[in-house]
């Protein structure tokens, strides 16, 4: 849904035709079709004339996003139009006018229904970009517009965020992405959404809120990525991120526990820097308590980087024995049980790396055999 324009490129400049055709093509008709009172200016470079018919120019000085004409108009033209004027308002600080938010709450149940995944998708993708997303979400909620692409977002708002956070649920997340980098959107969208599980994780446990396992509740939040029209490829990343948030990794680390955090990093596909970061950006959002010190980061990178450097073992691929060589032992032909060997090699060599060479490997699965 949403019209087509043609539009050309000359010069390295998009240039589109007149859109007012139903009016005779004036200059005129075409602004009155454009989005937002600021995309409704026309200037002439010749004679340095601008043409401004809808007070587009005051309303940029006064950072206000207001629909050109009738709102109801701009939105059955192209209905993407409600979360541009968010995430417009939210980009350059303003605000809307309450003609247009009042017209957005109108028609926000809409937007599910009418607007390719996708679309909604490249707008959340851009958003990414700007200083602090966070008041783009903000405005969402306030328009309803929140409801119809991250419903999973949506109903953590109000939640309380337990006694170790002195924030609700959808603030926190606000203040986990806003503290995420704007050049790695994926990354950044997975902190505005980490905590999507506590929702359906909330318990009651001696009179106290507990939100314990939440970070396998993925199944709502998978939801809403497929309906937005997320590759494959970015959905199992971000939820990889929420799946692995929670690790524990502090100064007292073991190397045995720092192996299994990498092991689990590996299996889920994720960069070590990347989990950092969301723990970084995880303990900030947390007003409650204090974010990590410089001296705090450098020790829990140093135990990560001890032991990816050391020779040890984080996926089964990394054992030096393999599924042949466990099925020629086993007089076994291949199948799950050779992966459960194979496994339990794999937990072993965890926890004592010296067991991962070729004859300790051998010499373990003939033991299986007697």
């Amino acid at each position: 849904m949403g019209q087509n324009f043609e539009v050309s490129l000359i010069n390295g400049v998009e240039v589109a035709s007149f859109r007012g055709d139903s009016e005779g093509g004036t200059l005129e008709a075409d602004l009155g079709m454009r989005d937002f009172t600021i995309n409704s200016m026309a200037w002439d470079p010749s004679t340095g004339l601008l043409t401004d018919p809808y007070g587009g120019q005051d309303d940029l000085r006064q950072r206000l996003i207001r629909f050109t004409g009738n709102p109801e108009d701009r939105i059955n033209e192209d209905p993407i139009r409600m979360v541009r004027a968010c995430r417009f308002a939210a980009r350059y600080g303003g605000e809307m006018d309450g003609q247009s938010q009042a017209a957005i709450r109108n028609r926000c149940r809409e937007l599910g229904t009418g607007i390719a995944g996708e679309r909604i998708r490249n707008e959340m993708i851009k958003a990414m970009a700007m200083e602090k997303p966070s008041l783009f979400f903000t405005l969402l909620h306030r328009t309803g517009l929140l409801s119809s692409i991250f419903p999973s977002l949506d109903r953590c708002a109000g939640l309380n965020g337990g006694p170790h956070h002195g924030e609700t649920v959808f603030e926190h997340c606000l203040l986990v992405g806003d503290a995420l980098p704007a050049d790695q959107p994926l990354l950044r969208l997975a902190g505005y959404l980490h905590d999507t599980g506590k929702f359906d994780a909330v318990r009651f446990k001696a009179g106290q809120l507990t939100f314990a396992g939440h970070e396998t509740h993925r199944d709502a939040l998978a939801s809403d990525l497929g309906q937005l029209r997320f590759s494959r490829r970015e959905t199992d990343y971000i939820l990889a991120l929420v799946r692995a948030h929670m690790r524990p990794l502090t100064q007292d680390s073991t190397p045995r526990a720092v192996r299994r955090l990498l092991a689990m990093l590996a299996d889920l596909g994720l960069s070590y820097r990347d989990f950092m970061r969301m723990r970084i950006a995880d303990k900030r959002g947390n007003l409650a308590k204090s974010p990590y010190t410089l001296s705090d980061i450098k020790t829990r990178m140093r135990k990560l980087l001890d032991e990816m450097h050391g020779k040890n073992a984080f996926t089964m691929n990394d054992l030096e024995i393999t599924g042949q060589d466990i099925c020629r032992i086993m007089a076994m032909p291949p199948g799950p049980e050779i992966g459960k060997i194979k496994q339990h090699l794999f937990e072993r060599v965890l926890d004592t790396p010296e067991l991962n060479t070729r004859q300790r490997l051998v010499s373990m699965v003939e033991e299986m055999a007697r």
